[in-house]
């Protein structure tokens, strides 16, 4: 785009500024790109230090909704929890980084969700640790498909992907953060009907 410009197109005022508007997304999505793979590269080199600490996930899990309200809104998506929760749920983790793998998880589900569906996020206590889980009623994903799905630049449909923009390294950082805390992630999805995304969190001891 950048090129047809600089060769003359730029006189007329239409193309040029579709053509800007088109290579500026462009420019979007390459940073996008070199901001994941830097944070994927200290990941895997254990350059990242993990800042743990108490929090409560019911908060966090409300300030990624309020965070991603607008984009679930141009979908007709809503967002929920599961039930009203009375007392808050205390993990152990680091929040900048498990609010990150909340909003790719949501961003994921805003994308790929039908119109006017519905994203749901429960949290469930065990013995010693807390299950996130990240639900939506939208395309799913087909069985073959899953064992791949959180390899770098993977998508299950390119061409839509492509549509839909980002990286392509979501669920691999998504991935990479969850067992850098020693958790775990796990996927479940039946095509058509919607996917469910959830992983594991150290809980606070009671004092």
């Amino acid at each position: 785009y950048l090129l047809t410009l600089e060769d003359g197109a730029m006189d007329d005022k239409k193309i040029s500024k579709k053509y800007l508007k088109r290579a500026n997304k462009g420019v979007e999505r390459l940073i996008s790109i070199v901001k994941d793979l830097d944070l994927i590269s200290k990941l895997e080199s254990a350059d990242l230090v993990l800042n743990k600490q108490p929090f409560n996930i019911l908060e966090l899990v409300q300030e990624v909704f309020e965070l991603l309200e607008m984009k679930a809104k141009k979908r007709g998506v809503s967002m929920y929890f599961n039930k009203h929760y009375l007392f808050p749920i205390m993990v152990i983790a680091d929040v900048e980084k498990i609010e990150q793998v909340l909003t790719n998880l949501i961003v994921n589900a805003i994308k790929y969700s039908k119109k006017n569906g519905t994203i749901m996020v429960s949290v469930e206590k065990t013995a010693t640790k807390v299950l996130v889980k990240v639900i939506d009623d939208g395309e799913g994903i087909k069985e073959e498909f899953l064992p791949r799905l959180f390899e770098r630049f993977y998508r299950v449909d390119q061409s839509r992907s492509r549509e839909q923009g980002g990286s392509g390294l979501g669920l691999s950082i998504v991935k990479h953060i969850i067992e850098s805390h020693n958790e775990q992630i796990f996927v479940k999805s039946e095509y058509g009907k919607g996917s469910e995304f959830s992983f594991t969190l150290e809980k606070e001891k009671a004092i």
